[in-house]
C-alpha cells in the first residue's frame, strides 16, 4: 500500500513526541540572536522549495514511469519518503522559530523545469546541493547556542543521503567528492531565485545579477566527469552590474568547489554577454560560478559581499 506524504510525516513527527523521555531528549533548541534567526528563515526558505520540489516528483509520475526511465524498483516510494522529510524539517524550523517570537516565513509559488523522472532527479540533486551549501555557511552563524548547530548538523546529514541515493539512482557516484562546497546566504538565496514565481515574503538578502551557465550539460548519468579543461559558457547582461565595468576589461570566473579558496580562471568573450572559462584542475561535483572583475585574493564571503559582478551559477562537474 502506498502511504501519503502527509501520512509520512506525520508518522516522522510523532516518533520524535510520543514519549515523555524523547520528549526530553528531543526537545528543540532555542534562538538567542537574530543573527539565528536570520539563519533558520533561510533554512526554512530552501526547505519550502525542497518540500515542493520532492512533494512534485511524487505526485507527478508513476511507479512505472520510474521504471521505464531505468530507477530501481521502490525509488518512487522513496522519493515520497524524501519529500515526508523535508516536510519534518519545515515544521521543525517552523516551531523553533515560532517558539522564539519569529514569523515562519512561508512558502512560495515555485516553477521547476523538469517534464519526466530522470529530469526531475538531475534538478534535485542540483537542488540539494544549493540546500547542502547553505547549511554549510551558516552552521559558522550559529553561535549562540550549541544545540542548533547540532539541529542544523542533523538535518545536513540527511540531505546528503537524499543525494546520495538520487545519484546512485541515475547511475552517478553517490559521493563525487571529497568534500561538499559551503554557500553564503547571498549565494544560496540567489540561486533559489530560479525556481521563484512569486513569493508572499521575500527574505532581506540581496539579489545579484543573473548568471546562466549555458553549456556543456552534463550526461544523464553525469558520467564520465568534465575533464579539466572543457570550456564553460555563461550568458549575462552586462546592463544589470551594480557597477560599470569597462567592456574592455578582462572578467574571471570565480569557481567555488568543495573546501579549497575560489579558483579564478580568466574569461574568453563569445560575443556581448557571453564568457568561457575552462575547468580548473581538480573541479568535481556540484560547483558555484560566479562573474567577476577579481582575479584572485577573495573568499566566498568576499566574493558575495562586494567581489560579484553576476552570479552565481550551479555547474555540476561529475
Amino acid at each position: 500500500m502506498i502511504l501519503s506524504i502527509a501520512i509520512v510525516a506525520t508518522a516522522l513527527l510523532s516518533l520524535a513526541s510520543s514519549h515523555p523521555l524523547e520528549k526530553r531528549q528531543n526537545a528543540l533548541p532555542s534562538v538567542n540572536s537574530p543573527t539565528d534567526g536570520e539563519v533558520l528563515q533561510l533554512a526554512l526558505y530552501l526547505e519550502n522549495l525542497e518540500r515542493n520540489l520532492y512533494t512534485g516528483g511524487f505526485e507527478n509520475f508513476t511507479d512505472a514511469e520510474y521504471t521505464a526511465a531505468g530507477f530501481p524498483p521502490g525509488f518512487r516510494e522513496n522519493v515520497g519518503v524524501i519529500a515526508a522529510h523535508e516536510a519534518v524539517h519545515v515544521e521543525t524550523i517552523s516551531t523553533i522559530l515560532s517558539n522564539a517570537g519569529f514569523t515562519p516565513v512561508p512558502p512560495c509559488t515555485y516553477q521547476f523545469p523538469y517534464n519526466d523522472p530522470t529530469s526531475f532527479v538531475g534538478l534535485a540533486n542540483m537542488i540539494t546541493s544549493v540546500g547542502i551549501g547553505a547549511y554549510l555557511g551558516g552552521a559558522s552563524l550559529l553561535t549562540d547556542d550549541p544545540a542548533l548547530v547540532t539541529a542544523a548538523g542533523s538535518i545536513v546529514t540527511v540531505e546528503s543521503r537524499h543525494d546520495a541515493y538520487l545519484r546512485a539512482g541515475i547511475g552517478a557516484s553517490p559521493f563525487p567528492t571529497s568534500f561538499d562546497t559551503a554557500l553564503t546566504a547571498v549565494f544560496a538565496y540567489n540561486l533559489a531565485q530560479m525556481f521563484i514565481v512569486s513569493c508572499p515574503q521575500q527574505l532581506p538578502i540581496t539579489i545579484l545579477p543573473k548568471l546562466t551557465f549555458v553549456a556543456p550539460a552534463p550526461p544523464p548519468n553525469l558520467q564520465p566527469p568534465t575533464p579539466a579543461g572543457t570550456p564553460l559558457r555563461f550568458t549575462f547582461d552586462p546592463a544589470s552590474f551594480f557597477v560599470d565595468v569597462d567592456p574592455n576589461a578582462p572578467l574571471y570566473i570565480g569557481l567555488l568547489n568543495m573546501v579549497t579558496n575560489v579558483t579564478f580562471v580568466e574569461t574568453t568573450s563569445c560575443g556581448h554577454g557571453c564568457v568561457d572559462a575552462p575547468v580548473p584542475e581538480g573541479a568535481a561535483g556540484a560547483a558555484f560560478a560566479v562573474l567577476s572583475t577579481f582575479n584572485g585574493g577573495l573568499n566566498g564571503n568576499q566574493l558575495s559581499e562586494f567581489g560579484t559582478l553576476a552570479g552565481p551559477a550551479e555547474v555540476v562537474l561529475s
